[in-house]
């Protein structure tokens, strides 16, 4: 669903907005990236989706690459083979790389969050770790009492290997230990320690070990009957995981539903897709936020080509509606549509009781920034057309190629799945791959404290 903020045409995003183009991200962490140009890979805008791009043909998870065509996300392991100054040896299970097809949703991901367990206790018994002042925003260049603090935290998870020192000045190593700890904390890897980033550093080792154990459990409890080929769409993370055969496919950033409107945790089946989409605005979304917005700006529905229909399928003109009585709810509204149209050029269906769904967006520049819980419980997916063209592969007649021509003539086209994907819409907070990296994610909607939420499921 559309978020009412920029449903009222307020889109411009206003917090500090970074798209990190995938290359850049790899290689910035192991402090490589004078070795390419700043250009965008195949993934889309959105720094997470970004990393994990996957290729047209044969699905396989890309790796960045440098101007010689070869990979440029060396892993950090215990032999630290090219970059030992980067790894911590006393940390033998904290290693780093962006190429993972370990989906989310795997036995072996709750096997790798056992192990993570012990590691994070390991540290806890050593004392744990200190926090670092949020009383100063720390980047490249700066000098300051606070980068000895920050280098200690991030030596303590085996981010910053401890051969860097422990002086006051935050330079390269350090930025590059910044970038890879945001990335596993599912902050914008910009390398500044800013208040996101400070949040992340500062929660307690006794805090990640429960988050971890928690997760064990929602982990296993999902790994069931599952499919071998399934959309996961992780709430916390505003991430999405495409997955084949039990490898990641592709990756996508998403925008997720705000915590007074969120998007509900379902097992499902996607059913069809709808190109270049009419928008049937909600009731609750006319009730909460057309109707308030017409009383302060007469002509939002007319530049928004948004229309109002009665009982009877006759258009109304808006200004024959009482915009100070709720007779609009009773009403239907439809965007037409097109480059405004808040699904974008694409709407992703499938069976549920919450009227939710899958869709482009208008928005792009949401993808960029941190705190993505900006719709109404619906879910915006990043580069959503490579998505499409994974799930009408088994139509047998689609390719990105068509489904570009398709969304670029603006037919109004329904295509029916003939090989439903399983969906599921999850909620993991915390989690662990083989390769020994450990991600955290915030609670955004408070379920940590308590026992597993139920998961409606509709197949």
């Amino acid at each position: 669903m559309y978020d009412a903020a920029h449903l009222m045409g307020r889109g411009q995003v206003t917090r500090k907005q970074v798209i990190f183009p995938a290359a850049i991200a790899a290689l910035m962490v192991v402090g490589l990236a004078d070795r390419i140009a700043a250009q965008e890979r195949p993934g889309g805008s959105g720094w997470f989706g970004g990393m994990f791009s996957s290729q047209e043909r044969g699905g396989d998870v890309m790796h960045a690459v440098g101007r010689d065509g070869q990979s440029s996300q060396p892993v950090m392991n215990v032999t630290g083979s090219e970059w030992s100054h980067g790894f911590d040896p006393t940390s033998d299970r904290f290693s780093f790389t962006f190429d993972t097809r370990q989906p989310i949703i795997s036995e072996q991901t709750a096997d790798s969050i056992d192990r993570a367990i012990q590691d994070y206790r390991s540290i806890a018994m050593r004392g744990g770790w200190g926090r670092v002042p949020a009383d100063h925003s720390l980047s490249l260049g700066s000098t300051h009492p606070n980068v000895r603090a920050l280098r200690e935290r991030l030596m303590a998870t085996g981010d910053l290997s401890r051969q860097a020192g422990l002086s006051e000045t935050y330079d390269t190593y350090v930025e590059a230990a910044v970038r890879r700890f945001q990335t596993r904390h599912g902050v914008v890897p910009d390398g500044v320690v800013g208040r996101e980033t400070l949040r992340e550093l500062n929660v307690p080792v006794e805090s990640r070990i429960a988050q971890l154990e928690i997760n064990r459990e929602r982990v296993r409890s999902l790994t069931g009957d599952i499919g071998n080929r399934f959309v996961m769409v992780n709430i916390p993370g505003a991430e999405i995981e495409v997955v084949e055969n039990g490898e990641v496919v592709s990756r996508h950033t998403a925008v997720v539903g705000k915590v007074e409107r969120p998007t509900p945790l379902l097992s499902s089946r996607i059913i069809e897709v709808n190109f270049n989409p009419y928008w049937h605005v909600p009731r609750s979304i006319v009730r909460r936020d057309i109707i308030p917005t017409m009383r302060e700006d007469p002509d939002y529905l007319n530049r928004y080509n948004i229309r109002i229909y009665d009982q009877s399928g006759d258009e109304l003109d808006p200004r024959s509606v009482d915009w100070h009585t709720e007779e609009a709810v009773d009403y239907l509204l439809r965007q037409d549509p097109g480059d405004m149209n808040s699904l974008g050029s694409v709407r992703i269906n499938f069976h549920n009781e919450h009227s939710v769904f899958l869709h482009d967006t208008p928005l792009q520049s949401l993808f960029g920034i941190n705190d993505r819980l900006e719709s109404s419980g619906c879910v915006r997916v990043q580069n959503v057309r490579q998505l499409v063209t994974w799930l009408l592969e088994p139509n047998g007649d689609w390719s990105r190629s068509k489904v570009d021509a398709v969304i670029r003539s603006g037919e109004r086209l329904d295509v029916r799945l003939q090989n439903p994907a399983r969906l599921h819409m999850a909620y993991v907070t915390a989690w662990a791959s083989a390769d020994g990296v450990v991600n955290f994610r915030q609670d955004v909607y408070g379920r940590d404290g308590g026992p597993v939420a139920a998961v409606s499921t509709e197949l």
